[in-house]
């Protein structure tokens, strides 16, 4: 009997070491063959039937809970009376065998848990992709010197790790089994215990309601989000500050390895070039940019100053402030620092002084580039921004969007700045950063509408709602935010939707107390936690890489067929300069101005290479032009009116040493600086032949003009000139004879010009004489008949008289009008004294002349000093005292003029063509032409297709 029993006990334990599980692997057959011998089944043959199959759950191991249920299949078993005893034994060694396999099952599903919340974790991490140039060179070379290859070769492979591993599903079925067996129960029972508590437990977890399960899950989400969120801002401050480290240690030379220029400063100095080369973009310039429109006072610029991370921009309560377009290139480095594209100025934005000093020059910028009679401005002030963690991208700040013309706007104001604002947006790809203020209705936006014209399809529009926190606290219903930021309440469509908070209203405030308080709004925000906001749309920070995102998409998608534009843009300009000036080459503005430099200042230097015998015959003859009338009126004629030599020599030195000490040097530095500009004009406007270009006669004579105006005489140079001459004209020593013919020379031209001047004086006064009135039919007036008969009447006098002094007197004047009146004529006798005067002088000059004849023998009579003669010669003597001052002071004036005064002259020259050379605007003015226009867009085509080539090949490189 024991052994009938024994044997059933080992087919029962057989026939479930045979059964399959899907996966056929070894069973512990000797444990279960240990506990079955210890088993005696009663024998009853009248009660036989067939047990139905046992579905195990598996859910008793709550890290198996997803794997596939699978059916077990048992041998029919005889079942009968059976007494209840108690098999302690059975009982311990099930309860061990449980034990142990529910500690295989939880470290197996525990493993299964952490593998996949490090996979959750792996996916949430951001890609860090860009900042492998952190990393050494040397970890990036590794495998040259070890073979991974082969070391991954050597490990065991997935599947052979999993043949060491037990098969827990059939261990868990197997277990399952046995405690059905072997667990005190009723009859019928035991082997549907597991299958029924598994269904209790789903029931019970089924009570759990839908809602809370969402609520939870909701709460759970958010929490989680935010938890990495500030993880990886955590990550992102960390990065920063290692990057400042390296790029730090770059600036000092530290690190060797040599970096180029930044992709975004390439990019930034293609854009400044456009500007330069057009402002009106007429070379359809599509080139990508982020552009910044709102209304004014929406918060455009404060969303530009937390992008830049600074408090960059002027800042005015309800005042128009950004009065021109601000193109602001964002780009990485070592400092946080600002600078102008036109200035080598640096700002270190963490000062506060550095940070006021900026925004004053860029008020100033604004304010300087508006022209008399407007408000706002389309010159471009383009500012660099520097630092660590900066997002890399080029945004222009547009002036505020204005719905009325106030008081003290210019009267187009608002058409201007729909204008400014059209044009940069109507650029196809350009990203247009629409900023709308949330604390006011939506219905009163202007920009919306503007944007929606240039936008229809929203394909590059990203829209941003500012001042969240007042639209939250002030609307209603926080839907209409939702619908706001969904665009519902807009025409406009846009790529992506955000809602930032920029502070709070305090001009004060810091960039860090700023993200604390947005950051602590959006963790409070019913937005947020009702989710209607997102979390990847709050915060400045999310907008910054959106939006930089977005630009370097757009770069990259634009930038090659850009560059080919421009190429053909090239081509067509060199092919239209080879027809229309095949000869000559490619000169830009700069360099036809560097040209006509060299050539000015050749001719500047040609002033060195004048004779001095040139110099002087022109400063002598000059300055005898200019000082003769003073000569002959002041000096000459009063003394000889005197009856001797001695009264006559005194006259002369008195009237000499007072002309010297007033009016003779400044009437020499005049003339010289006359003669100095006349030279220097003729060598600048002479034409050279062939080589002459008549390109350059415009700013040729602007250079002259303005040399002149600066050029000023050394002061000096009269007082030392001022002894030279008062020297020269006390000698009244002629040494030989050639000097004595050579001062009546001099003196018998001065007189005959003098006697010229005058008759044609008293031919005016008198008329044509009776040959030219029957040559050329003319007659004479009446007034010329009335001083014809006075020039008469005179010269009766004169006659009677040659020695007559050089007034009459008034019985004389009384004389001349009676005998006039006799004859019918009435005269004033004023006009009798002015034509004595004429008369006079000429009778004079005449009488002078002949006296220079007699003088022509008598150098004997003044080297004895006139002594047993008649004859006196102090008047040739004055001419020869004039005569040698003159020719003294030419010869210092051009010894000033050859060593002083040519080189200010030249130095002087060169400053202005120093200033011009910095006044783009005088070389526009001075050079001009279709020849100049042509070169110069030919230039520029060619700089711009150059760097845009340059930035294509490192995009490339750094794809």
């Amino acid at each position: 009997m024991w052994r009938t029993r024994a044997a059933a006990a080992c087919v029962i334990c057989r026939s479930l070491a045979n059964s399959s599980y899907g996966v056929k692997r070894k069973s512990p057959l000797q444990n279960l063959h240990l506990v079955s011998r210890s088993i005696h089944h009663p024998y009853y043959p009248s009660s036989k039937f067939q047990r139905p199959p046992l579905r195990i759950s598996t859910q008793l191991f709550s890290s198996l809970n997803r794997l596939p249920l699978r059916k077990t299949k048992l041998l029919d078993v005889k079942y009968g009376y059976q007494s209840h005893r108690n098999f302690w034994l059975a009982r311990l060694a099930s309860r061990l065998l449980k034990l142990r396999y529910l500690v295989l099952g939880s470290a197996v599903g525990g493993g299964y848990t952490v593998k996949k919340t490090y996979d959750q974790w792996k996916d949430m991490m951001p890609d860090l992709d860009e900042y492998k140039w952190i990393v050494p060179d040397f970890i990036w070379e590794l495998d040259e010197h070890i073979d991974f290859e082969k070391l991954i070769k050597a490990l065991p492979d997935a599947d052979d790790l999993a043949k060491l591993l037990p098969d827990f599903d059939k261990i868990g079925e197997s277990f399952t089994s046995l405690k059905g067996f072997f667990s005190p129960g009723p009859p019928g029972e035991t082997a549907f215990r597991a299958t029924d508590q598994a269904y209790d437990n789903d029931k019970q977890y089924k009570k759990v309601s839908d809602k809370e399960k969402i609520d939870q899950l909701q709460e759970e989400l958010l929490r989680t989000q935010l938890k990495y969120q500030r993880m990886l801002e955590r990550l992102e401050k960390e990065n920063k500050e290692l990057r400042k480290l390296v790029l730090q240690r770059d600036d000092k030379g530290i690190h060797q390895r040599k970096l180029k220029k930044s992709l975004i400063d390439m990019y930034s100095e293609v854009l400044d070039i456009l500007s330069d080369y057009d402002a009106s973009y007429n070379t359809q310039d599509h080139l990508p940019r982020v552009v910044v429109v709102g209304d004014q006072s929406a918060g455009k610029t404060s969303v530009l100053e937390m992008i830049a991370q600074a408090r960059i921009f002027p800042r005015g309560s309800g005042e128009m402030m950004t009065r021109s377009p601000v193109k602001v290139t964002l780009s990485e480095g070592p400092h946080h620092v600002a600078l102008f594209k036109d200035s080598s100025r640096e700002f270190d934005l963490t000062k506060e002084e550095d940070l006021a000093a900026l925004r004053n020059e860029i008020e100033i910028r604004m304010r300087n580039s508006v022209k008399e009679g407007c408000t706002v401005s389309t010159e471009t002030i383009s500012l660099s921004v520097k630092g660590p963690g900066l997002q890399r991208m080029v945004l222009v700040d547009l002036p505020g969007v204005i719905s009325t013309v106030t008081s003290g706007m210019a009267p187009d104001t608002k058409e201007t700045i729909f204008s400014i604002s059209k044009a940069y947006m109507q650029n196809p790809n350009a990203i247009i950063l629409c900023i709308q203020d949330g604390s006011v209705d939506a219905e009163r936006s202007i920009v919306t509408d503007l944007v929606s014209q240039m936008d229809p399809q929203g394909k590059r529009t990203i829209f941003v709602l500012t001042k969240v926190d007042l639209a939250e606290k002030n609307v209603a219903s926080p839907s209409r935010i939702q619908q706001i930021i969904e665009g519902k309440l807009f025409p406009m469509k846009a790529l992506g939707y955000f809602a930032v908070v920029t502070g709070k209203g305090n001009s004060s405030e810091s960039i860090e107390s700023i993200k604390e308080y947005e950051e602590e709004f959006f963790q409070n925000s019913k937005l947020l936690k009702t989710c209607m906001l997102k979390a990847h749309q709050v915060t400045t920070k999310n907008l910054s890489l959106a939006v930089s995102d977005c630009f370097w998409k757009m770069v990259r998608e634009s930038v090659e067929q850009q560059a080919d534009a421009f190429k053909a843009t090239r081509f067509n300009l060199e092919t239209e300069w080879k027809n229309n000036y095949p000869r000559l080459r490619e000169l830009d503005r700069n360099e036809l101005f560097e040209k006509a430099k060299n050539e000015i200042l050749d001719e500047v230097i040609s002033l060195t290479q004048v004779t001095p015998k040139h110099w002087e015959e022109i400063l002598q003859k000059t300055l005898w032009e200019r000082v003769s009338t003073h000569v002959i009126e002041n000096i000459y004629l009063p003394a000889a009116q005197t009856m001797n030599s001695g009264t006559f020599n005194t006259t002369v030195d008195i009237k000499l040493k007072q002309w010297t000490d007033k009016q003779l040097p400044n009437k020499a530095v005049e003339v010289a600086w006359e003669t100095l500009q006349e030279e220097f004009s003729r060598f600048m406007t002479e034409q050279k032949g062939k080589e002459h270009d008549d390109i350059f006669d415009k700013l040729k004579q602007a250079v002259k003009e303005e040399s002149i105006k600066r050029h000023k005489w050394n002061e000096r140079a009269e007082d030392s000139l001022r002894v030279i001459q008062h020297n020269a004209l006390e000698d009244r020593s002629i040494s030989d004879k050639q000097q004595w013919d050579a001062a009546i020379h001099f003196m018998e031209e001065t007189l005959q010009s003098r006697l010229k001047d005058t008759e044609s004086v008293i031919e005016d006064m008198v008329g044509p004489d009776w040959k030219k009135r029957w040559l050329h039919w003319t007659g004479r007036t009446k007034e010329q008949n009335i001083r014809n008969e006075t020039k008469n009447e005179l010269e009766k006098l004169i006659k009677c008289s040659e020695e007559h002094a050089a007034y009459l007197a008034n019985d004389e004047v009384t004389t001349v009008r009676k005998n006039l009146e006799a004859r019918g004529i009435t005269v004033d006798p004023c006009l009798i004294k002015d034509t004595w005067h004429q008369i006079y002088r000429r009778h004079f000059l005449k009488t002078a002349l002949n006296h220079c004849n007699l003088c022509r023998r008598g150098f004997y009579y003044y080297q004895r000093h006139f002594v047993d003669s008649e004859l006196e010669c102090n008047d040739i003597v004055l001419f020869w005292r004039i005569q040698r001052m003159l020719a003294i002071t030419a010869n210092t004036l051009r010894q000033q003029l050859t060593n002083t005064e040519v080189r200010r002259l030249e130095k002087n020259v060169k400053e202005v063509l120093e200033d011009f050379a910095e006044d783009n605007d005088k070389k526009v003015k001075l050079l001009t032409g279709k020849r100049v226009q042509l070169a110069e867009d030919l230039k520029k085509v060619r700089e711009i297709q150059e760097k845009l080539e340059a930035f294509i090949e490192a995009l490339h490189q750094e794809k």
